[in-house]
C-alpha cells in the first residue's frame, strides 16, 4: 500500500476517520475530506506522527460545487488516485416508515448524500482513478440496503443504500476493462455517532472497508461484502 494515494469522504469522525488512520499507518497518502473542516482539524490534530501522510480537504458530497473545488485542489497535487472510499452517509431514519415517509425532505436529502454523493464523486474523480495502475472504488453501504433482507422501516436510509449497491454493480461493469475494482462494503453495526453505543468497534468496521481497498488485481469486482465475505444483494 505504500506510495499509494487515497481519498476518503466523511472522514472527520467515525468509520471514515478510522479508515484514514489505517491507510496512513500503511504509508498511503490520504486526503481526509469532511464537510466541516474545523471539526476535522480537531481529529487530524490527534493523529500524531501519522499526520505527515494526511491532507485535509473540505468536501461536501451533496454539493456539486464543493466536489468540483475539491477535485481541482487534489488534481493540482497528485498525478493519480489509487483508492476512492465513498464513506459519507447520513440519516438512519428509524422514526419513519415507507408508507408515511417525508419524501420531499428526509428522503431526498438522504439520497443526495448516500447515493448521488458517491455517484458524483466517482464521475468527478474518475480521470485521476484512470491514471492509476490499481484503481479501487469502495462504496460504504449497509446490509440494511440488501433487498433480500428488507422487511420495512428506515426507508430513506435503506433505499439509498440499495440504490448505492445498484450503482456499484453498474460502475463495476463499466470499468471492468479499465481494471478498476468497484465493490460495496457493509462495515457492520459499529459504535459510531450514527450507530450508537452498541455494535462492534469502528476499527473492525474500518478493517472491513480497507479489505476492499487492498484487493489484488485479480480480486472481485461488482460485489457486496462484509469482512471479506459475500452478502446477499
Amino acid at each position: 500500500m505504500k506510495n499509494k494515494t487515497a481519498l476518503v469522504t466523511g472522514a472527520g469522525k467515525g468509520l471514515g476517520f478510522e479508515v484514514v488512520k489505517l491507510l496512513s499507518s500503511s504509508g498511503v497518502q490520504v486526503f481526509l475530506t469532511a464537510r466541516d473542516l474545523k471539526k476535522a482539524e480537531v481529529a487530524y490534530n490527534s493523529l500524531g506522527d501519522f499526520k505527515k501522510n494526511i491532507r485535509l480537504v473540505e468536501l461536501d458530497v451533496a454539493n456539486p460545487g464543493s466536489v468540483k473545488a475539491a477535485f481541482e485542489k487534489i488534481n493540482s497535487e497528485i498525478d493519480s488516485l489509487d483508492i476512492l472510499i465513498n464513506n459519507a452517509g447520513i440519516n438512519y431514519d428509524t422514526w419513519q416508515k415507507a408508507i408515511n415517509a417525508d419524501i420531499e425532505v428526509e428522503c431526498k436529502v438522504t439520497m443526495e448524500t448516500n447515493f448521488y454523493g458517491p455517484w458524483r464523486m466517482i464521475k468527478t474523480f474518475l480521470p485521476l482513478l484512470l491514471k492509476s495502475t490499481q484503481g479501487r472504488i469502495v462504496n460504504v453501504s449497509s446490509e440494511a440496503g440488501s433487498i433480500a433482507g428488507l422487511t420495512g422501516g428506515i426507508p430513506a436510509y435503506a433505499t439509498s443504500k440499495a440504490a448505492l449497491n445498484a450503482l456499484t454493480k453498474t460502475v463495476a461493469g463499466e470499468l471492468k476493462t479499465n481494471k478498476i475494482l468497484v465493490n460495496s462494503v457493509c462495515p457492520g453495526w459499529c459504535a459510531t455517532e450514527m450507530g450508537g453505543a452498541g455494535g462492534r468497534s469502528p476499527v473492525l468496521g474500518a478493517k472491513s472497508i480497507l479489505w476492499a481497498a487492498e484487493l489484488p488485481d485479480d480480486g472481485p469486482t461488482g460485489g457486496f461484502f462484509r469482512d471479506g465475505k459475500s452478502l446477499n444483494w
